[in-house]
């Protein structure tokens, strides 16, 4: 679970409030029921959530793919300099990059 997005809570009748779900599964749809229904494309499919069982799974979503990926390293710097750039606030890594970006030969 990501801090900045919270989990999807499981279905709870509750939450939505009383509901007659006898009566919704005895309602028999009628032609003209189906025809209110939008026709689904191919995109509508590509961004829907499916579910395998209870569990959720997200097809077509996250993050959009990056022509070009970051590298994982590991670089010694002197403490005081990452608790300046920590202090700056979130997204200290990607304005370090970009200051080491300007300062490349």
């Amino acid at each position: 679970m990501s801090a900045s997005k919270p989990a999807t809570p499981t279905f709870s009748p509750d939450a939505y409030g009383a509901t007659d779900f006898a009566k919704v599964d005895a309602h028999i749809i009628t032609a003209e029921e189906y025809d209110e229904l939008p026709e689904l494309t191919e995109a509508d499919l590509k961004t829907a959530d499916t579910y395998r069982g209870a569990t959720l799974i997200r097809r077509g979503r996250g993050r959009p793919p990056v022509t070009q990926t970051k590298k994982l390293v590991t670089l010694r710097l002197d403490p005081d300099v990452v608790e300046r750039w920590k202090a700056s606030g979130p997204g200290w890594q990607t304005r370090m990059n970009a200051v080491l970006r300007r300062a490349m030969p």
